[in-house]
């Protein structure tokens, strides 16, 4: 359960991500940068803030499977057992997603989405109500963050929106697992 503390952080990062703002926010998985997804200008800020190439697409938080739908064709029912009896945070990819600009698409045209499993993610995705941008809170080619004392000071100056919530805990985040199903409807996982 979600403090009234925390819900009203879920607010006021929701109304910065709304006016095009970029937040540093702890995920599923790893602390993470992210802005609305769907907001060009927003992406392109991230881009520019960790150096990242723009070849390398970015990972977009769903706050739930039916959210998921609307912005992917079909979800394969193999895919969707996975995703709801999956402990650990899985990222798919999908190849042909649906209602989504270009620019939030790799240059393949696929996109990679997670459906979150984290209580703050999920609030602050249901209040925006979009997909949420999440990349690791690190510069390319530096480690990604084991939790958020160890993100580089000058990156969390760069930001809109620092939320609170789990700042204070130390136990290392760990990377999504990433899967992607083949056309034989094959899962077949890129990443562990």
């Amino acid at each position: 359960m979600i403090e009234n503390q925390t819900i009203s952080e879920t607010q006021q990062a929701a109304q910065v991500l709304t006016r095009g703002g970029i937040i540093l926010y702890p995920t599923d998985t790893i602390w993470g940068i992210g802005c609305d997804a769907l907001n060009e200008s927003a992406t392109d800020r991230i881009f520019d803030l960790k150096q990242r190439p723009r070849h390398k697409p970015l990972i977009l938080l769903v706050s739930s499977i039916t959210m998921l739908k609307r912005y992917v064709h079909q979800v394969h029912p193999r895919l969707e057992t996975l995703l709801s009896f999956h402990r650990r945070p899985l990222t798919v990819i999908y190849p042909d997603p649906n209602r989504l600009p270009d620019f939030a698409k790799g240059p393949d045209g696929s996109v990679a989405i997670r459906v979150t499993k984290d209580c703050f993610c999920r609030n602050l995705i249901k209040e925006l109500d979009r997909p949420l941008v999440s990349t690791s809170a690190n510069f390319s080619d530096d480690p990604a963050p084991e939790h958020f004392g160890s993100i580089s000071s000058d990156l969390i100056t760069k930001v809109d929106y620092v939320v609170d919530y789990k700042r204070d805990e130390t136990s290392p985040g760990e990377p999504s697992a990433i899967v992607r199903l083949s056309e034989k409807a094959e899962l077949i996982f890129l990443r562990t």
